[in-house]
């Protein structure tokens, strides 16, 4: 039986090779056609099954696709998507946790600047663009 497998796991390798493999949007992809299949138990089924099965299908071709630069150009971007919602998350996070005693500005070139809470006006000076900000705390 191992033998089987280990020939197995062989072959298989020898399939992949030269193909994209699976990637982080390939794996959301799978989870979220799977999400939508149990959902699908629950409510109307036709256009959920459909949903699901383009995404597990869109997600098998990504997978075994042999353009691998355009596969990683869809990667990345999908990464930079990522990025912006962490970053996002990250920001509403620590304002929540900071909003006793400290207020966040965003300056001109889009730099997010936290100052401390009761001191009046002051100059707020953006290390990011060098711009100067007059803003009450």
């Amino acid at each position: 039986m191992r033998d089987f497998l280990g020939r197995l796991a062989m072959k298989y390798q020898a399939f992949m090779m030269g193909r994209y493999g699976q990637d982080k949007l390939s794996l959301h992809m799978c989870w979220l056609s799977l999400l939508i299949c149990f959902v699908s138990m629950f409510v109307w089924r036709i256009p959920l099954l459909l949903i699901y099965s383009l995404l597990l299908l869109l997600a098998l071709f990504r997978t075994f696709s042999r353009n691998i630069p355009k596969r990683q150009k869809e990667g990345l971007a999908y990464e930079r998507f990522l990025g912006k919602i962490k970053g996002f998350s990250a920001l509403q996070k620590n304002k929540w946790r900071d909003r006793k005693t400290h207020r966040y500005f965003k300056c001109t070139c889009g730099a997010v600047l936290r100052v401390p809470k009761g001191k009046g006006f002051i100059i707020i000076h953006c290390p990011k663009c060098k711009n100067d900000l007059t803003k009450k705390t």
